[in-house]
């Protein structure tokens, strides 16, 4: 079996529109410049797709000095890197940390692609967030992913859902693109599903645990490319991939061997496994 990466993926504004990339460098806490800036309400609890759909019509983009956004019926916004020396307290999930804010221009510019007052903080020292100590080790880090580094998928597990979901729609519709579970990392060549049994990996020359599964929330039923949200697929992975009252799909990794570049083509080699059949690591 050759397990190939086919896809890398990272998202510069975390519920935002990803960025399709050729390669990427991994750091302990993610790859390079995935999640590291987030939209914040009044308070700084984290502000994300869930709750505003829209979100994922935004287009970052990384350049050398911050970011380049755009979104429907608004004006393209540069954004520079803000000056870390000031802070601000942030939340996201059970995480409380401070952030650098981007300043009023871009705070104005996100409230009005929302609808909503946000501000836009970026995330200067991914040292300051850990992980969930209940899935990964001391040392463990992550920027604003929702709590683990990486996300894996395979090809495989998604064409096996995409089965299920077209043997069960009421209309003709077209199969569920992988953008809607927003992975950083694609792989091909593997079962469906034998990501669930995987628990260290080799993908060029980094080195990752396979700490969680990833239980799957509202965020996948929204259509990346019209922000509306449907049933699927969290009726289709409720029907065969549902553990413990959740669904779920794609693997979530912590990296062993970071400051690796890892690129499209690269092998994925399977280093630890446990017999297959006993679903997603989950509690």
């Amino acid at each position: 079996m050759s397990l190939t990466l086919t896809s890398v993926h990272r998202y510069p504004v975390k519920s935002c529109r990803g960025e399709s990339v050729h390669e990427l460098l991994v750091e302990p806490w993610g790859l390079a410049g995935d999640r590291r800036w987030m939209l914040v309400d009044e308070v700084g609890a984290a502000i994300t797709a869930r709750e505003v759909n829209r979100l994922v019509l935004i287009h970052p983009a990384i350049t050398p000095d911050g970011l380049v956004v755009s979104g429907p019926d608004l004006p393209e916004l540069t954004v520079s890197t803000p000056d870390p020396g000031a802070q601000i307290p942030v939340n996201l999930w059970e995480s409380h940390l401070t952030a650098a804010p981007a300043g009023p221009e871009a705070d104005a510019w996100f409230s009005k692609a929302m609808g909503r007052t946000a501000r836009l903080v970026h995330l200067d020292d991914p040292t300051r967030r850990p992980t969930s100590p209940d899935f990964s080790e001391p040392g463990d880090r992550v920027s604003l992913a929702d709590g683990y580094p990486l996300l894996l998928a395979t090809e495989e597990s998604l064409a096996a859902l995409n089965d299920v979901v077209l043997a069960n729609a009421t209309d003709a519709r077209e199969p569920l693109p992988m953008t809607r579970f927003r992975p950083n990392v694609v792989v091909a060549g593997a079962e469906a599903w034998a990501e669930d049994d995987w628990r260290r990996i080799r993908i060029g020359g980094a080195t990752f645990r396979a700490v969680k599964g990833c239980a799957r929330c509202v965020l996948t039923t929204i259509d990346p490319e019209t922000g509306l949200r449907e049933k699927e697929p969290i009726a289709s992975l409720a029907r065969v991939r549902r553990w413990d009252g959740k669904t779920w799909f794609g693997i979530n990794l912590v990296p062993d061997h970071a400051d690796v570049t890892i690129r499209v083509g690269d092998e994925l080699e399977v280093l630890d496994a446990v017999p297959a059949g006993g679903g997603p690591i989950r509690p």
